[in-house]
């Protein structure tokens, strides 16, 4: 089975640089995606961190838009418990009205930050939001016949877009894949977050049933290298560190004082720290590809969207080159 290529960089602000650094990288590495042949760029959302340098996708996108002119640019994804449905949308047909048929409105379920920061966000906020309460009305906005089917005093979400954006949800679980299905949203697993292979197998089946048939998309950390000795040295130090609350909730932090700050911004009076190695592709270009491969034919992925972890910008940028000429890359 061919499978396309597209990928998701969340701005990493390598110590001793600064945000503006890992900005520009950001837009560098999105135009050469374009220039090898990558079929979507997507930027990310964080927030209360100085590793990360991308708090608003929607300001990151519509600047990567404008320096380039053909791949598909979009956010992985908007958190979409901090804000209204109906100002995404807005964004975001503002956005495809910028750029027709280029812009992808990814959106995810989790908080992107530690509590204070989502705390922030949502200060105005009399209660918190059902997800997907929120999803069905974003839904409803950005599809301007169903708003005057429903409601002709709904105010409409503009401008008016000629193509509006790709949605897709982002998820780990076959109840996410199942309410992507029931939304008319595609379904991206994010097995850079869980890489778990039965809860994979769960949800993609979940979705292409509750779907009609459809393919998920399935997102992936890997580093390529021509030394596949060297890609293994490179991903050697990075850990992830999941902290569970007394409460029942578990985060997955890149460093152990993370994963202690969070726990005291949630006001839990006990909590375990695990630490753990990040599930990454590496090796050389040919070894990852037949990993996609088998990944592909297994679960019928055809689009995978990979991150290069957080490496050097030249590290990162060698791999997303050597990925997309390996022969095996439908992509290149």
């Amino acid at each position: 089975m061919t499978y396309q290529l597209s990928l998701l960089d969340k701005s990493p602000i390598r110590q001793g640089e600064s945000a503006v650094t890992a900005l520009s990288n950001t837009v560098h590495l999105a135009k050469r995606a374009e220039e090898l042949g990558y079929r979507r760029f997507w930027v990310a959302e964080h927030h209360g961190t100085t590793e990360l340098a991308s708090s608003a996708p929607e300001v990151l996108v519509s600047w990567i838009l404008a320096n380039t002119s053909r791949i598909r640019v979009g956010s992985g994804g908007v958190m979409l418990q901090h804000y209204s449905p109906y100002k995404v949308a807005e964004a975001f047909n503002l956005l495809s009205s910028l750029a027709p048929g280029r812009v992808d409105l990814g959106v995810g379920k989790t908080p992107g930050g530690l509590p204070n920061a989502t705390q922030a966000l949502q200060i105005y906020r009399t209660e918190k939001p059902e997800f997907v309460a929120q999803l069905s009305a974003l839904n409803t906005f950005l599809d301007e016949a169903i708003a005057a089917e429903r409601n002709a005093a709904l105010p409409v979400a503009g401008p008016r877009p000629p193509v509006s954006a790709e949605r897709l949800l982002l998820g780990a679980s076959p109840d996410s894949a199942k309410l992507a299905a029931q939304h008319g949203w595609q379904f991206v697993f994010a097995g850079h977050l869980n890489g778990d292979p039965e809860n994979l197998r769960l949800s993609v089946e979940t979705f292409r049933s509750e779907s009609g048939g459809k393919s998920a998309i399935l997102a992936l950390a890997a580093l390529a290298s021509n030394n596949a000795a060297r890609a293994a040295e490179q991903i050697s130090g990075l850990k992830v560190f999941k902290v569970f609350l007394d409460n029942g909730q578990s985060v997955s932090l890149g460093r152990r004082e993370q994963a202690e700050e969070f726990a005291r911004q949630a006001g839990a009076k006990s909590f375990r720290i695990e630490e753990r190695k990040p599930s990454i592709l590496h090796g050389t270009p040919d070894t990852i590809h037949a990993q996609l491969a088998e990944l592909s034919s297994l679960y019928g992925i055809e689009e995978f969207i990979i991150e290069p972890p957080a490496v050097s910008a030249d590290e990162r940028l060698a791999s997303v080159e050597l990925l997309a000429r390996s022969p095996l890359s439908a992509a290149a």
